[in-house]
């Protein structure tokens, strides 16, 4: 086991339009040894809940992997964030930044990046050098799209843009054939495009309270889905091949339960009646339609 250990230091100015002058950030710095022995994780944590800026320390800190500096006042990154090299683990979600630097490039080793519930608008291209992230939260924003340069994420596997301007899936998406999970609810999406086929290895599907009017064929191809959910969308009909999906076990109604999620739909009947029932009923109705046609 790792040693642990904290650090609290006076914070000798008042934060502009903070009323309360006596508050403190609290520094939590713990060490982790891997399974392998071989070396040491730091993670550190900077706890103040109304921080604005950065304590420019923390870029000296060379050794950091995992850095949480969430839920501040935080309204930019300094292109300083480059000189955590080692760094595998991102967290600024919950503060005010409007964009990443270019220098988010440079962190070859991260993994992991959330900057959801901020103000960002775009991401920069240099995000695509970033080849060992796996996952990406983006989550409440105002992003719209994503830059080409993301198609090059070759190891990403969750991609979270829920919550953002987006209107059409980014083309780029498309290309990142890893992703097992992906997260587009609560956009402005009217469409899926029919290279949402080449995602082969997506297991969650999330595309709730959207705009999308019809549900593509290609959809029934993701034969490794395991949660599929078009809720609150303005779909009317299902394509004749979700049989396919046998993945999906149930109709589901808890967002948190996999399986199909169609609820809220201005379906046409009979279909409306099939998705209030079981699974097998629906997926034996669209065979047998799939025969007559």
């Amino acid at each position: 086991m790792g040693s642990h250990f904290s650090h609290q230091r006076s914070k000798k100015k008042e934060i502009t339009g903070q009323k309360s002058p006596d508050k403190t950030p609290s520094l939590n710095i713990s060490s982790e040894s891997d399974p392998s022995g071989n070396k040491e994780s730091v993670i550190f944590n900077y706890v103040l809940k109304d921080a604005a800026e950065i304590p420019s320390f923390i870029w000296h800190m060379k050794s950091v992997e995992k850095l949480n500096l969430s839920h501040n006042r935080l309204s930019k990154i300094p292109p300083a964030v480059a000189k955590l090299e080692q760094i595998v683990v991102l967290n600024f979600c919950g503060n005010c930044i409007v964009h990443l630097p270019r220098e988010i490039g440079l962190l070859r080793n991260l993994k992991v990046l959330f900057v959801n519930m901020n103000y960002l608008c775009e991401m920069p291209e240099e995000v695509g050098l970033c080849k060992k992230l796996e996952v990406l939260s983006l989550s409440h924003n105002f992003i719209s799209g994503l830059p080409s340069t993301c198609r090059d994420l070759s190891k990403l596997r969750k991609l979270n843009l829920s919550n953002n301007w987006v209107v059409n899936i980014p083309a780029c998406v498309f290309h990142i054939k890893t992703l097992d999970f992906l997260h587009l609810g609560s956009n402005k999406i009217e469409s899926i495009a029919e290279s949402i086929k080449y995602l082969e290895c997506l297991k969650i599907l999330i595309i709730d309270h959207n705009n999308i009017a019809v549900l593509p064929r290609a959809v029934c191809l993701l034969t490794s889905l395991e949660l599929l959910n078009v809720d609150y969308n303005k779909i009317q009909t299902l394509p004749n091949d979700l049989f396919l999906l046998t993945n999906l076990r149930r109709i589901a109604w808890n967002p948190l339960d996999k399986g199909l999620h169609v609820m809220n739909n201005p379906l046409v009947k009979p279909l409306s009646e099939y998705v209030e029932g079981e699974l097998d009923m629906l997926f034996s109705y669209l065979k047998d339609i799939k025969k007559i046609n």
